[in-house]
């Protein structure tokens, strides 16, 4: 037995050595045809080195292909300066955060490639680049930029030559000297100047933190844009590195982080409709990699009319100019879209992208703002979708909507007064029995917060998401006050939300690139059409019916308001936050979407007014220019309402009194069976208390007890 034992031991121990000999035998193979295969590789010539230029410009054009909107080259700003004449703060900032052995290494750390490798296997892309400060020298001065394993091996190994030939100090000295840092800014002397006004010798540790933070993502971090937080999050990264490597003191670093620096003004911009190109830059840089972008040679097709664009900026510049004498509302931002495929046809991001009161660089179309009333359409169309009518009737009087509290809003036991959510009309008034056609129409409050319960928070989200509002996505942030704008929006998503209801229930992402050729004209990306079913037609064409509906929204807006268009059918909303900070139009054809926001970048109030004051004006020049020499279009018609129950077709008086539409109506079930127990609903007795005081206060006569239809009840106040 041990004899057989040793035997299977024996053999074990021989296949284990032979498997051994082949591995070993295979990875010296292996690593003989590298040598042999990196010896004939033909390397760019390192004399040039010192001849090095930047590669060919990426473009931006407009839709057209001819009109150049930005040009990522042009006027480039580039100052060399010897290396004691760049901070050591600087020098120490950029290593801490770029590459800390960078005083330690050949030109090549392998254990940093390997974990950049296995990040990008792990994340599917190239979002780790594990590459040295030498590397980067490299590739920005010799090397084409295409993400191939040869060009990574040529990179590695001119920085092994280049690590042997030039010393750490001049190395370094180059980096800072070409690295981009934003716009046309090429190096820290020209970034030092730009951000701050001082020479780089002069910066202190938190400035210098700021420009080792650029180059990484110079657009995603630009202190003039959106990301300002990320940016100084990043700062305080690099502030933490410096300490962690022994740079500065633990006083230091906490002073630094503290610090508030202040930016200079933005000169640097260049081009046409800038917002719209600092958009699609960073996408650009996200999909392709700043190195592509800055060196490529890209020539980028944007789905923008600029001729359009060009009147649309004058429009909202003197818009906004005049509003701020009236209103106190000193900004305004616009979007327009082609519903049929959500190209953006305009983006005006503030009204002077060079203004530095406002500040004009931030683009609001792309902020998170709350969107007030310009949100229950969203509501709306998920109620008609559910089978509710326009006709359907609600009652818009004083409702106690909290279960915590009684329906005169007083806490209940163990309940606290703002647990109480009694929402009151943009006027104080309350007008009795509405039907859902003259509650949008006229944005009344109550009644579309009575609809978000009967549709259900959770249908309301579900839908925004569907069509494109992904801020709008925990249901565990909302209650009933995300109809009424609870939640925030960015103007560029919900333009194109509206674009489902112009587009016959079809949506598409808002995308503003057409074509994306390489330096070699070879095609990078093309726009393909990809559209998906939110919503039926008849539904849209009941929103559009209710939101083009001039005498439906007269009691609140008047008579010919600047909502209104003669001879052409527009669908339009407002939206106006309870604090006055943002008011919203938004407005569609079948062929167009324009939305616009107003108000000031931080978020003080404008005047006690509402957007049929503020932005509506101005909404109706954007969107009379846009129309301008264009073919009439009509909406659908819907189809007729054939619900058998009287309250869904505008009667309210139904034998028995007026009751809450919770007595006829399951809310998941409207055009179904009438309840057994409606009272068990914990809003029925709220909303029938709020009912019947007003019935008591405004003397309705129910007592032929025959069905009624709705007479509406008008206001003579502006929304």
């Amino acid at each position: 037995m041990t004899n057989v034992s040793s035997r299977k031991h024996h053999i074990k121990r021989k296949i284990f050595k032979e498997i051994f000999l082949v591995l070993f035998s295979l990875g010296v193979l292996m690593a003989a045809v590298l040598v042999i295969w990196a010896s004939t590789l033909q390397l760019p010539d390192f004399n040039n080195f010192e001849n090095r230029s930047i590669s060919n410009s990426t473009k931006i054009y407009d839709r057209t292909g001819k009109i150049v909107l930005y040009n990522i080259h042009d006027n480039i700003k580039r100052t060399e300066i010897p290396f004691d004449e760049i901070s050591p703060y600087i020098r120490q900032a950029t290593i801490s955060i770029e590459d800390i052995h960078f005083y330690e290494h050949h030109g090549f750390r392998p254990t940093s490639f390997i974990r950049a490798v296995i990040a990008n296997l792990t994340s599917g892309g190239y979002s780790q680049g594990g590459s040295t400060i030498d590397q980067q020298v490299v590739k920005n001065a010799l090397l084409s930029r295409e993400k191939t394993v040869t060009r990574k091996l040529k990179e590695i190994l001119l920085s092994i030559k280049l690590d042997s030939q030039v010393d750490k100090n001049t190395i370094l000295q180059i980096y800072l000297n070409e690295s981009p840092y934003g716009g046309t800014v090429y190096g820290v002397e020209e970034a030092a100047l730009t951000y701050f006004g001082k020479h780089a010798k002069d910066v202190d540790i938190a400035e210098a933190a700021y420009l080792a933070s650029l180059p990484q993502s110079p657009t995603y971090y630009s202190p003039y844009g959106k990301h300002r937080t990320a940016l100084d999050q990043r700062k305080n990264l690099v502030l933490q590195k410096m300490f962690e490597q022994g740079y500065i003191t633990a006083t230091e670093k906490e002073q630094a982080q503290k610090e508030v620096v202040a930016f200079s003004e933005d000169n640097s911009g260049h081009g046409k409709a800038l917002h719209f190109v600092m958009y699609l830059r960073e996408y650009l840089e996200e999909k392709y990699g700043k190195d592509v972008v800055l060196n490529g040679g890209l020539k980028v097709i944007s789905t923008l009319d600029y001729d359009m664009q060009s009147k649309l900026e004058d429009i909202v510049k003197t818009g906004a100019l005049e509003n701020e004498k009236k209103f106190n509302a000193k900004n305004m931002a616009l979007v327009a879209i082609d519903p049929h495929n959500g190209q953006i046809l305009s983006m005006v991001g503030s009204r002077d992208f060079f203004d530095t009161e406002i500040p004009g660089q931030y683009n609001i179309a792309t902020a998170d703002r709350q969107p007030g009333s310009s949100f229950k359409p969203i509501v709306y169309s998920k109620a008609f979708e559910l089978g509710y009518t326009p006709e359907t009737v609600l009652f818009d009087s004083q409702t106690q909507f909290s279960s915590r509290c009684d329906a005169y809003g007083t806490p209940l036991a163990g309940a606290k007064t703002d647990d109480c959510y009694m929402p009151d009309n943009y006027d104080g008034k309350f007008r009795g029995p509405v039907s859902l056609r003259e509650a949008l129409a006229q944005s009344l409050n109550v009644p579309s917060v009575k609809l978000l319960y009967l549709v259900g928070i959770n249908n309301a989200i579900d839908l925004a998401q569907k069509m494109g509002l992904s801020t709008i996505n925990d249901p565990s942030r909302y209650g009933l006050s995300l109809v009424l704008g609870g939640g925030e929006v960015t103007l560029l998503e919900l333009t194109n939300a509206y674009g489902v209801f112009a587009n016959n229930g079809s949506y598409n992402k808002p995308v503003g690139i057409l074509e994306v050729r390489d330096g070699d004209n070879n095609l990078l990306e093309k726009f393909s059409q990809n559209q998906t079913d939110v919503l039926s037609p008849n539904v849209t064409s009941l929103i559009s019916s209710v939101l083009s509906d001039d005498n439906a929204r007269i009691p609140s807006y008047g008579a010919n308001s600047a909502l209104y268009f003669k001879d052409i059918p527009v669908a339009v909303k407002t939206g106006t936050t309870n604090d006055y900070r943002d008011v919203w139009v938004m407005g569609y054809t079948p062929s167009i979407v324009i939305g616009m926001w107003g108000g000031n970048n931080d978020n003080t109030p404008i005047d006690k007014k509402v957007a049929g004051f503020v932005l509506a004006p101005v909404w109706h020049k954007a969107m009379a220019t846009a129309l301008q020499d264009k073919p009439v279009e009509y909406f659908p018609d819907p189809d007729p309402n054939t619900s058998q129950k009287p309250i869904l077709r505008g009667m309210y008086c139904n034998g028995d009194g007026i009751h809450t539409i919770l007595k006829y109506v399951d809310k998941n079930n409207p055009d179904g069976p009438i309840p057994n127990n409606p009272e068990s609903d914990p809003q029925y007795n709220l909303w029938e208390t709020g009912i019947q005081n007003w019935i008591k206060k405004n003397g309705i006569n129910c007592a032929n007890q025959q069905p009624q239809l709705i007479t509406p009840i008008t206001a003579t106040t502006t929304n």
